[in-house]
Parts: structure tokens; sequence; C-alpha cells
């Protein structure tokens, strides 16, 4: 289930980084590198920061193949159709949701601290999103601004580690974990939920 639902979340992520692009008005070229981007530079990061080689995409042709395809295949419907505006923000939240619980898995399996497997799930999970969006020109990116996102992911890592500890099923952990990342997301984006601003002092 984990490796399906792995595959589930890139293809996500490769689907956003074309919606991005064709929503920055970018060339085909633009299209592929944010669905590249967008794939793999959370789980890159994290690699990276364990200390892992080598990176988990450099040996996987089913993964490298899975994101092309994805992007050819975006890119040709966006040829004919027009998708809903907050399409983008659906298919991210899934993606987002997948790959959070990825992270904290893998952090897991590395044996560090419950800090940091916090910290190195929800960068696996927003790490894509930002360099999506600053390819865009877009600053700052979703993940800075009052945007439930990154808090989304913050929730789901923490309730895969406590289930984890509670010595839930695998099926289990993953279903909750990432179906309240992926809750909180559209409640953000349909309920128009928001953190609070930054607020400055009166003088």
């Amino acid at each position: 289930m984990l490796h399906a639902l792995y595959l589930l979340g890139i293809a996500a992520f490769a689907a956003s980084g074309v919606l991005a692009a064709h929503r920055a008005d970018m060339d085909p070229f633009g299209g592929f590198v944010l669905a590249f981007a967008a794939a793999i530079s959370g789980g890159t990061l994290r690699d990276l920061i364990l200390d892992r080689h080598p990176l988990y995409w450099t040996h996987d042709w089913l993964l490298l193949v899975l994101i092309a395809s994805v992007a050819v295949a975006t890119m040709l419907y966006l040829r004919r159709w027009e998708l809903p505006q907050r399409t983008l923000m659906v298919v991210d939240a899934v993606g987002l949701a997948v790959v959070t619980v990825i992270g904290a898995r893998a952090a897991i399996d590395a044996q560090v601290t419950p800090v940091a497997v916090l910290i190195l799930a929800v960068l696996t999970g927003v790490t894509g999103e930002v360099v999506r969006d600053v390819l865009c020109g877009e600053f700052p990116p979703l993940l800075l601004r009052e945007e439930v996102y990154a808090t989304a992911a913050l929730a789901g890592a923490a309730a895969y580690l406590g289930l984890h500890w509670a010595g839930a099923s695998d099926t289990l952990n993953i279903t909750v974990s990432a179906g309240l990342v992926f809750a909180l997301r559209m409640a953000a984006v349909f309920r128009d939920l928001h953190l609070p601003r930054l607020q400055r002092v009166a003088g």
C-alpha cells in the first residue's frame, strides 16, 4: 500500500507542477521542469539530510517515467480543456498528504529523534511546493502565506508518529495520517481557513 501511495503522491506533485506552469504561461519545457522539481525536491532534501545515497530517484526508472508521463498527459489535457480554478490546490493536497507520510516513515526508519521525524516529514511534504512556486515567480510561496499548508503536514506527521508509537497497523496509520493532511488542506481551500497574520504592534 505504501508504495502505491508513494507513486500516487509523486504523480500528484508532477501534475501540480504542470498546472502551475500552465497558470504561469510557461512553455512545455517549463512544464517538465516544474513537474520534476515539484515531484522530487522534497524527497531529495530528506535523503540529503539523512545522508542516504544514492538519491532515491537516481536509480528508479519507474519513478522518472511516471513523472514524465504524468507531465505529458497533463499538458495534453490542458491543450483541450480548462480545469476548475481550485484544481491545482486539490491535486497539490493529494501530493502533500502522501509525501508527508512517506517522509515520516523514512525518518522513523532512519531512527532519528521524534522532533526530527516531524521536521523531516514536513520538509518532505512542502519542499516541492516551495520550489515550484519560486520557479513560477510566486513570492512569498504558499507555505509562507497564511494558508494552512505546513501546519497540515505537521498535524499529519504528528498523527503518524503517535499511531506508530501506539502500535497501529501500517494501513490504519497511513490512512488516518494522510487523510488528516488532506482534510485540513481541503478545509483551508474550500472553507477559506487561514492562520492569523503577524500583526505589528501599534506605536
